[in-house]
C-alpha cells in the first residue's frame, strides 16, 4: 500500500543533525518528485496518496507534511488552512505549542513535523486511527511509514516476525496496535504521537476519547444536533471526488445511503453484496433502503470462486496477517462500485462503537445484573447449589443458570472472551510446545484489561465502546475496509468518525446508547421516520461470509484450505494432529463456528507464503 514513508538519522554522532533523506514513496513511477530545502541539513518530497495530495510547508526551521483529508477544529484556524494550507497553519500552531498542536487537527490524517532547531522529527496519527503509521529504529535511524512493507524496502535485513504477534492473531484473528507482525516494529495509536531526538523514540496521547455521562438535553434538541453533524459529515465526504455508499441493509450504510442522496440532491449510487446461502443472505434489507431512498442501486452475489480469487490478493495486500474473513465480500463490492467509476465509498463504520449497536453490549448489561446479587449469595451459596444440585445436568433451566452464574463470575473483560475458541479448545491442544514456549499466553487478555481500565468512563456502555473503538475499529474493522479499497485504487471515507458526530456520542448519556438490552435507542428513535421501520427493527448481520458451510462444499476451495493448512504444519507453530482435527471433526460438527477458525489459519500461511515464505520457527530461532 503506498503512502507516506521516510526514514531519519543522525549524519554525525549524537549532536548530528536528523537527516531527512525521503518523506515520501511516489503513488506511480511517471509522478514528479519535488524537493523543498531550508538548508543543507534536510529535504521533504512531496508527492499524492490515494488522489489525496500532500500538503507541505517548509520555513523557520520547520518542515511540515500533512497527508490525507484534514481541517482545524477552531474555527479561525480552519479559516486560516482554506487561505494558507494545513501544514503551514499548523506549523505556526507547532512554533506556539509544540506537539499539543496535533490536538487542533480534524479528519483522517497523516502530520509529520521536523523541528531543525530541535532537532527532533514528531508524527500523529488522526484520532480514529483511519490512517496507519508505523515506524522502527534501525542503527540509529527512525524508519517510518503508512505500513510495515513500506518500511521493509529501505531495511537490507528481512525484520523478525515475532510470536507474540503470531499469538495474538490467532486470538483476535488480527494483531492489534501497539504491536506489529515484527519484532522492534510497532505501530502508533489513534490520537498518539512519537517524537525522535536522534537518539530515542518517546509516544504520548494528544486525544483520548472523554466521555460526558451526566448531560441531560431534551430529546428534540439532541436530535437536530445529530442529523445536522450527520448531515455535515457527509457532505464533507463526498466532495471532490465520484462518489458511491456501501449498503448492507442495516441502520448505519442506510443512513449513509438516505444522506448521500439528501446532500448531493441526486439518488446515491449504493452497493451490495449477498450470498446464495440460507442464513447469510441480507440483501432483502438493503434493497428496502434502496428502495426507500430511491437509490442507484447495484448487487453482487459473491461465489465460492471468488473467495478462491480473492484470498491470494488480500493476503498479499495486508502488511500483516490479517483474518477478518468479511474482507473478502468488502473488496468484491468495492470492485463492482470501481468498475463503475466510483472513486470514494463511503462505510458506516463507527456507528456501532459510537451508539451500541452490537448484540454484546445487551449481553454483557445481563450479566452486569448478577453484580446486584448480595456478596454472599453471590460469591457462594448459589454456585455452590447451582454445581452440586443432582440431577442439574438433566434440567435445562438448571443448566442455563449455571451458565449464566459461571460467565456472571468472570471479571470485565474477560468476560467478553467466554467464546474464544482458543481458550476453550485449550492452548496445549492446539499450539506446539516450542511456540507456547515463545509466548506469554495471558498477553491477549492484559491487552485487553489495560484498553478497558483505562477508559475515562464509568458506565459499563461506554467502557465497552472505548475497548471497541480501539480492538473492534481501529484495529479490524477499519483496516478491512481501507486496505480492501486501496488495493482497487478506490479512497474511503467514514462520516460517522467524523469529529463532530464522534463528539456528539460523547456527550449522548450511556442509557440513549443502551437502554436496558435496546441496542442504538437514541439512534433508532432519532431515524424513526427517516429509515424504513424494517430496517430500525432487524438483527444485525452485515457483510458475513459463508465460508464453513461452502467450504465443505466446494473442491477448489477445498483444495485451497487443505494446502494452506499443509503448508502451515511446516511452520512449528500449530500441532499437526489439531489441524487433522479441526478439519476431519469440528468441521462435520459445527461449519459456522469452527469454520473461522479454519479460516484464521488459512490466511495465516496465505500471508507467510508471500511475505515470509521461509519462516519457521527454528529458522526464526537460528
Amino acid at each position: 500500500m503506498n503512502g507516506i514513508c521516510g526514514w531519519l538519522g543522525s549524519s554525525g554522532g549524537a549532536d548530528g543533525q536528523i537527516t531527512v533523506r525521503a518523506m515520501l514513496d511516489a503513488l506511480a513511477p511517471q509522478e514528479q518528485f519535488r524537493e523543498s530545502k531550508t538548508g543543507p541539513a534536510w529535504a521533504v518530497g512531496v508527492t499524492t496518496f490515494n488522489r489525496q495530495s500532500i500538503d507541505v510547508h517548509v520555513g523557520d526551521g520547520l518542515a511540515v507534511a500533512i497527508l490525507g483529508r484534514t481541517h482545524f477544529l477552531e474555527s479561525n484556524l480552519d479559516q486560516a488552512r482554506l487561505r494558507d494550507g494545513a501544514a503551514q497553519v499548523l506549523a505556526r500552531e507547532f512554533v506556539r505549542r509544540q506537539q499539543a498542536a496535533f490536538a487542533s487537527l480534524g479528519g483522517a490524517f497523516t502530520a509529520v513535523v521536523i523541528d531543525e532547531a530541535r532537532n527532533t522529527i514528531s508524527i500523529a496519527a488522526d484520532r480514529m486511527g483511519i490512517q496507519p503509521l508505523a515506524y522502527t529504529v534501525s542503527g540509529g535511524t527512525l524508519l517510518f511509514g503508512s505500513s510495515c512493507a513500506s518500511i521493509n524496502a529501505d531495511l537490507r535485513a528481512r525484520p523478525e516476525i515475532d510470536p507474540q504477534s503470531l499469538y495474538h492473531y490467532l486470538y483476535f484473528h488480527m494483531i492489534p496496535a501497539p504491536r506489529t507482525i515484527y519484532k522492534n516494529y510497532r505501530r502508533l495509536l489513534p490520537g498518539e504521537y512519537l517524537v525522535f531526538d536522534g537518539r530515542q523514540v518517546t509516544t504520548a496521547s494528544y486525544w483520548a476519547m472523554h466521555f460526558e455521562e451526566n448531560v441531560q438535553a431534551p430529546f428534540a434538541e439532541l436530535k437536530e444536533q445529530f442529523m445536522t453533524s450527520l448531515r455535515e459529515s457527509i457532505r464533507t465526504a463526498a466532495d471532490g471526488a465520484p462518489t458511491g455508499c456501501f449498503l448492507s441493509g442495516g441502520t448505519d450504510s442506510s443512513t449513509m445511503a438516505g444522506l448521500l442522496g439528501d446532500v448531493t440532491g441526486k439518488p446515491a449510487r449504493t452497493y451490495s453484496i449477498g450470498f446464495d446461502e440460507p442464513g447469510y443472505d441480507e440483501m432483502q434489507f438493503a434493497r428496502i433502503a434502496a428502495r426507500h431512498f430511491g437509490t442507484d442501486h447495484h448487487e453482487y452475489y459473491v461465489t465460492p470462486t471468488d473467495i478462491v480469487s480473492a484470498i491470494p490478493l488480500i493476503a498479499g495486500a495486508y502488511d500483516q496477517p490479517f483474518g477478518n474473513s468479511s474482507a473478502v465480500p468488502t473488496y468484491c463490492c468495492a470492485r463492482m462500485a470501481r468498475q463503475d467509476g466510483i472513486e470514494r465509498l463511503i462505510g458506516g463504520d463507527g456507528g456501532d462503537e459510537l451508539f451500541g449497536g452490537n448484540e454484546r453490549y445487551s449481553k454483557q448489561y445481563i450479566f452486569s445484573l448478577y453484580d446486584k446479587v448480595p456478596a454472599p449469595l453471590r460469591d457462594r451459596l448459589l454456585p455452590g447449589l447451582l454445581n452440586n444440585f443432582p440431577g442439574a445436568d438433566s434440567v435445562a433451566l438448571l443448566r442455563k443458570a449455571r451458565s449464566y452464574v459461571q460467565q456472571a463470575s468472570v471479571p470485565m473483560p474477560a468476560r467478553l472472551e467466554t467464546y474464544n475458541l482458543i481458550d476453550r479448545i485449550g492452548h496445549e491442544h492446539i499450539f506446539t510446545p516450542a511456540f507456547l514456549g515463545q509466548i506469554d499466553s495471558h498477553g491477549p487478555l492484559d491487552h485487553l484489561t489495560v484498553i478497558y481500565n483505562g477508559a475515562d468512563a464509568t458506565s459499563l456502555i461506554n467502557r465497552m465502546l472505548a475497548l471497541d473503538f480501539r480492538v473492534t475499529l481501529a484495529d479490524n474493522d477499519l483496516p478491512k475496509v481501507v486496505n480492501t479499497c486501496a488495493l482497487l485504487g478506490l479512497d474511503v471515507a467514514f462520516p460517522m468518525l467524523a469529529d463532530r458526530v464522534v463528539a456528539f456520542s460523547a456527550r449522548l448519556a450511556p442509557d440513549l446508547k443502551l437502554k436496558g438490552t435496546k441496542l442504538r435507542y437514541f439512534f433508532k428513535e432519532a431515524l424513526r421516520g427517516f429509515l424504513p421501520d424494517e430496517i430500525i427493527a432487524k438483527q444485525k448481520h452485515g457483510f458475513g461470509l459463508p465460508f464453513g458451510p461452502w467450504m465443505t462444499r466446494h473442491q477448489p476451495l477445498h483444495d485451497m484450505v487443505t494446502s494452506s493448512l499443509s503448508g502451515l504444519k511446516r511452520r512449528g507453530i500449530i500441532e499437526p494432529a489439531f489441524i487433522d482435527e479441526l478439519t476431519s471433526q469440528h468441521l462435520s460438527v459445527h461449519a459456522g463456528y469452527y469454520g473461522t477458525m479454519v479460516w484464521v489459519l488459512m490466511m495465516l500461511e496465505q500471508w507467510l507464503g508471500q511475505h515470509a515464505p521461509d519462516f519457521s520457527l527454528s529458522a526464526n530461532n537460528h
